[in-house]
């Protein structure tokens, strides 16, 4: 997302001839999105997107678990500081 946003920001400097941007050629401001589509083709294929999903569902589902033994009175109450 951080190289997406980069890009943008320079498209949008770019455009509007803002500061030394307006002097660059296209295929610099260019190059943050072909990294983009370069680190989301990796995440997906190596699987990285899967994991940090999984990962926030097993919080998820552990602090929903949590939430219900708390109430429940299974499980001792946090100490509040």
């Amino acid at each position: 997302m951080y190289l997406l946003g980069l890009g943008l920001v320079l498209l949008v400097l770019k455009y509007l001839e803002i500061g030394p941007v307006a002097t660059w050629d296209w295929w610099v401001i260019a190059v943050p999105f072909g990294l983009a589509v370069l680190w989301w083709a990796w995440a997906d294929s190596s699987g990285y997107t899967k994991k940090k999903a999984m990962e926030r569902d097993n919080a998820r589902r552990q602090d929903r678990i949590d939430r219900n033994r708390e109430a429940l009175g299974t499980l001792p109450k946090k100490k509040q500081r």
